[in-house]
């Protein structure tokens, strides 16, 4: 009965307490908790407005102009209702090295100001009758995109890889004097052997770039077949020997690199143990005589495995900058099952440049994307080879900025301004922004 007691005023005295907490505890306002952001705020409605260049053909009208009214309301459209607003226009003027800038018009829904509490936002837009243009620099080797309609691929999830070849000769394309296809193996074979496969006035076999859209499978000629008594292993070798003699970039784009190869008509009846038939298993043993064939080794293949384990890849921080600059994003972050360790840099005479070779940052001992170059006895490249090791499914827009941050051509920009006398070319708009009865 005493224990009964003694449990009942316990938990009257913890409801007491509880109560007397609750009465006198100053909670925040729900404004508090989850405060608005006026900069953000700001500036995403700018961005709204300037859909289609709404914004740009508004400001860069006389301020009695009709559209400036049209403009007030959809500004006032945008915004929650208690919030007030001034909206500047300012013009840009260049003086030598000084830049000025004027005011233009201003527009607000507030005749006492905003407050203390305001936040702003600023946005440039340029007249649109001003044209920007961008010469990309042309890379000079000729960019081969495997494109083999006699071939499977495979770690490629959601594609073929002659949607890959579309995808990537769009992109990258602009940057190169001669981008050519390669419709088949018979074609992907004369290359092996270094004759030209087109008609085109640039097209050099040496110090080309052979893109392989097939992922972990490489498409093999019909011509190499003799190859295949030790699983292909060592026309897997025969092929970085290749990238060595003629100074080639070969590009993995996903996945584990030469893990398969692929005909259609010669391995009509092989597959993959997954049902994608025209293929034949190589394993790690691909990429073992790869590397010992552009490292010019006795060749020796390993069927151990190298790949490393699963973790989240970063971009480098480089490789931002070059995203950047070419204007292509892929996620900053991206899944690597497919990584190599970085002992193949000493064992095959491999090297990566500190500012263009690392596509992601090395985790440990493993790369989950790079572009290694094999330098020769005579301390010069011959050869280099990008892999991406990333899990399915291929990202076309990390092959292309590995690409560019290792040729880094130039992107030559020019202005088609307007004649002497005219309107400026660029305007800036701040908006600010404050709520009413404050925060």
């Amino acid at each position: 009965m005493m224990r009964t007691i003694e449990v009942s005023i316990v938990i009257l005295i913890l409801a007491v307490a509880f109560i007397s907490a609750t009465f006198f505890a100053v909670l925040p306002s729900p404004r508090q908790v989850s405060s608005l952001s006026l900069g953000q705020l700001a500036f995403t409605t700018l961005q709204v407005l300037d859909t289609g260049q709404a914004l740009a053909e508004t400001v860069f009208k006389n301020s009695s102009d009709p559209s400036w009214t049209d403009f007030e309301i959809a500004l006032s459209a945008c915004l929650p209702p208690n919030i007030v607003y001034n909206l500047t226009v300012y013009d840009l003027i260049q003086t030598g090295n000084t830049l000025t800038y004027s005011k233009f018009h201003s527009i607000t829904n507030s005749e006492g100001g905003l407050g203390t509490d305001s936040e702003a936002s600023s946005y440039l837009v340029t007249s649109t009758n001003v044209t920007f243009t961008v010469t990309p620099e042309k890379i000079s080797g000729t960019l081969y995109i495997l494109n083999c309609s006699d071939a499977n691929g495979w770690w490629i999830t959601g594609y073929t890889s002659q949607s890959l070849a579309g995808d990537l000769y769009d992109l990258l394309s602009p940057y190169f004097n001669t981008t050519i296809m390669v419709q088949n193996t018979t074609d992907f074979g004369y290359l092996l052997d270094g004759t030209k496969i087109s008609n085109f006035p640039h097209e050099n076999v040496t110090n080309a770039i052979i893109l392989n859209t097939f992922g972990e499978a490489v498409p093999i000629p019909s011509s190499y077949m003799e190859y295949s008594e030790d699983s292909f292993a060592e026309y897997c070798y025969a092929l970085g020997q290749r990238v060595n003699q003629y100074n080639w970039t070969l590009v993995s784009i996903v996945g584990y690199p030469l893990y398969y190869v692929s005909n259609t008509v010669e391995l009509v009846s092989s597959q993959n143990l997954w049902g994608i038939y025209g293929m034949k298993d190589v394993g790690p043993r691909g990429l073992s005589a790869f590397l010992q064939g552009l490292a010019n080794k006795a060749y020796n293949p390993s069927s151990d495995s190298i790949h490393g384990p699963f973790f989240v890849a970063n971009l480098n921080t480089w490789a931002t900058y070059y995203s950047n600059y070419y204007g292509i994003y892929p996620s900053p972050y991206q899944s690597s099952t497919r990584s190599l360790p970085d002992w193949i840099l000493e064992e095959y005479d491999l090297t990566i440049d500190a500012e263009y070779g690392y596509v992601f940052q090395q985790s440990g001992e493993w790369i989950a994307g790079a572009t290694y170059s094999h330098v020769g006895a005579d301390e010069k490249i011959h050869g280099a080879f990008t892999a991406l090791g990333l899990t399915r499914t291929p990202d076309v827009r990390v092959t292309a900025l590995a690409l560019l941050m290792y040729y880094r051509p130039t992107l030559y920009k020019s202005e088609f301004t307007l004649t002497a006398g005219e309107r400026p070319t660029q305007r800036l708009i701040v908006l600010q922004l404050s709520q009413q009865g404050g925060s």
